[in-house]
């Protein structure tokens, strides 16, 4: 039978080599999360917010709905540990959001949905978009120093493949791109009465059929909102 600090071993030195290999910020965020709540006891969701430029939200590579709902709040109450961490703070550890003081409006909204524990790590700071991992608990003292190193090593992981493959551009370039693109789908669905898929669609069939990047087609349906 193996040692739980083995187990432990084993499954960083696997994370280790598959961050070493060539990936996609998508791929070594997702996969980040997902070792989260499988190596840190008492995690019981995970994911990743990011803040770009005008102050926009983005929640990402969640391991289960919650995180998507978690995060949302803390955009609606412009506070949380997500935000702390990824602005200001290294790691920032929530014990018991039911006596948390320190983001009051996020806290009680959280604790009415039963999560009672967080631990966030600042994750990436560009000049215009920063981001946080974060994880949470259904349990008060749900993490504690152990955690925190696990999780200290997991970002760091993240953060040295965006930044040793000059991702954290290409991230901010995603982030610019989504919202464009979210524009573009927003005019087509509006003239011509049609679903975000079906808006999608057609702004994909317009790029391959004129041999255009998808980035150029949903500039141009922006630019036309005025014709």
């Amino acid at each position: 039978m193996t040692s739980p600090n083995h187990d432990l071993a084993v499954r960083m030195a696997e994370l280790a080599r598959a961050t070493a290999l060539p990936s996609t910020v998508d791929d070594v965020l997702a996969g980040v999360t997902a070792a989260a709540v499988e190596m840190i006891p008492g995690s019981d969701t995970c994911g990743v917010l990011l803040i770009g430029k005008g102050g926009k939200y983005e929640s990402l590579f969640g391991t289960s709905p919650l995180i998507y709902e978690l995060d949302a709040l803390q955009e609606q109450c412009g506070e949380g540990p997500c935000i702390s961490a990824a602005v200001d703070e290294l790691i920032v550890r929530t014990d018991d959001f039911s006596h948390e003081r320190r983001w009051p409006k996020y806290s009680a909204a959280v604790t009415e949905l039963g999560v009672r524990s967080g631990l966030s790590f600042k994750l990436y700071t560009g000049s215009s978009t920063a981001g946080a991992l974060n994880l949470f608990g259904l349990t008060p003292h749900a993490f504690n120093g152990e955690s925190e190193a696990i999780g200290a090593v997991l970002a760091a992981h993240a953060a040295s493949a965006i930044l040793a493959s000059r991702h954290g551009e290409q991230l901010e370039a995603a982030l610019n791109t989504r919202d464009t693109i979210g524009q573009a789908k927003g005019v087509i669905m509006e003239r011509f009465t049609v679903d975000a898929v079906r808006a999608f669609e057609m702004l994909r069939e317009l790029s391959q059929s004129t041999n255009t990047r998808l980035i150029d087609i949903a500039n141009r349906v922006i630019d036309s909102r005025g014709d």
